[in-house]
């Protein structure tokens, strides 16, 4: 005789599964099949891949939340199914010397089957531009500016932009309208900037030459907090994938990164000051969070003379303790880099068990705790550009750049290579190099430094 488990315990049961045991779960029988396909498991699903708490039955429409859920889970694998014959791409020469481009559209939770990818950055003129990626156009610009941007950052969920300039302003635009929508001067140089998102609304955090850290909200620029965190300058600024966390880090590698509480920067209380922690680890280069496993960061550091390069992994929770919350530091797991090996420019993370780094032209897989898990070699000179994001990691020589896509549910392999972009742009009587490389879900945009110029290639899905 068979069982029938009551709808709530299965429920529950079903709960745990991800997203093929719940499709396989759904085949079992018509009574397990109901309760696969309901609306709460996908959306707890949605809910535990992508920040959308805010999504309702509104934007649905007719469309179910397991509907939903595959859609946003095809969008983000037509890169990693494509092949370089799917790809156009176009390119532009009003591209700002040595200066970052930035994403003003994000990978945004629509159903929408159209969607634009926009990017941001600065012309020779110093503007303040907007691409759109598939048609290879500009399509909007600011006013000329005085002096030169230092500083970018978006916020592609609200369209906007943040900039810093020589003049220690910062300036808040729409990328839509002529003029800023706000304009703050500052008493010192900001190196560090993060704009996110928060339940509370859209905020601005930067750090600056002086050691102290201010956040404002957005658009507006409305003063929240300051706090004193170094007597150096602060060069880098991460928010934790949850937005609950913030590190700051100096520009002398012999003092302690810090690392705030997010809540305590936007509602201060009078009288005392943003609740923070050290990290007990000195030398910082670089910092990652893991996407994965929202409180967890991993921290790079190299020493000098000896070149030694070093990994540190680290989790931060909150606890009560009489009457008041205390950040409390927990040291998970640190590996040394072999001495053969060269030290990384840069790092990247995704699961919260591995870190990946550049070698040459070596892509290194490892685990926090040392092990080599991959090793790729898709390059034949040297690295010299590097994107990581919780979907894709992407690498660039002379020649090529490629594709990989993380596997999911840290199955092995949990790296894979997908296919390779070859330097197509390329002029063989000029040295060139690649300033920066970053994707979406629809698009691969690159900043080709080429002798006195630099120049924007955009390549995008045909489909």
């Amino acid at each position: 005789m068979e069982i029938q488990l009551p709808d709530l315990a299965l429920k529950q049961i079903f709960s745990f599964l991800d997203l093929f045991g719940l499709l396989q779960a759904s085949q079992v029988n018509k009574h397990w099949n109901r309760i696969a396909e309901s609306d709460f498991l996908w959306r707890s699903l949605s809910l535990q891949r992508w920040d959308c708490s805010n999504f309702t039955n509104q934007h649905l429409g007719t469309h179910t939340w397991k509907k939903f859920f595959l859609h946003q889970r095809r969008k983000e694998l037509r890169l990693a199914l494509a092949q370089p014959h799917n790809f156009i791409y176009k390119v532009t020469k009003n591209i700002a010397y040595d200066m970052e481009l930035a994403y003003l559209s994000g990978n945004s939770l629509t159903m929408d089957e159209q969607e634009k990818s926009i990017i941001c950055g600065v012309s020779p003129k110093q503007e303040l531009c907007a691409w759109d990626v598939q048609e290879g156009t500009m399509i909007w610009s600011s006013p000329v500016q005085e002096f030169y941007f230092l500083n970018l950052v978006t916020l592609p969920q609200m369209h906007l932009a943040i900039t810093m300039d020589q003049k220690k302003t910062i300036k808040v635009w729409n990328c839509q309208d002529r003029d800023a929508l706000a304009i703050l001067r500052m008493p010192e140089s900001c190196y560090g900037m993060e704009a996110y998102l928060t339940k509370d609304g859209p905020f601005l955090t930067v750090g600056d030459a002086a050691g102290n850290i201010y956040t404002f909200t957005l658009p507006g620029l409305r003063d929240v907090s300051k706090v004193t965190a170094s007597q150096y300058g602060i060069v880098f600024l991460h928010c934790s994938p949850d937005k609950k966390w913030i590190f700051a880090c100096g520009t002398y590698r012999r003092t302690l990164p810090q690392v705030f509480l997010t809540e305590s920067l936007l509602r201060p209380s009078e009288g005392s000051a943003p609740l923070s922690t050290s990290l007990p680890h000195k030398l910082c280069v670089s910092a990652c969070w893991t996407p994965k496993v929202k409180n967890r960061l991993t921290l790079m550091s190299q020493s000098n003379p000896e070149k030694k390069t070093e990994f540190v992994t680290f989790d931060l929770t909150t606890k009560r303790t009489g009457g008041q919350t205390v950040i409390q530091v927990h040291k998970i797991a640190s590996f040394q880099l072999a001495a053969h090996l060269e030290s990384p420019v840069w790092m990247g993370a995704n699961d919260g068990y591995t870190s990946v780094f550049t070698n040459g032209p070596y892509l290194l897989l490892f685990s926090i705790t040392g092990f080599l898990l991959q090793r790729f070699e898709d390059h034949q000179a040297a690295i010299d550009n590097f994107w990581v994001d919780p979907r894709y990691v992407l690498t660039r020589s002379t020649n090529s750049v490629h594709v990989y896509m993380w596997e999911e549910g840290g199955r092995h392999p949990y790296l894979r290579s997908c296919y390779r972009l070859e330097n197509i742009w390329h002029d063989p009587t000029t040295d060139d190099c690649i300033s920066s490389v970053m994707c979406d879900n629809a698009s691969i945009v690159l900043t080709v430094t080429v002798s006195e110029y630099s120049m924007l290639v955009m390549y995008s899905l045909n489909t």
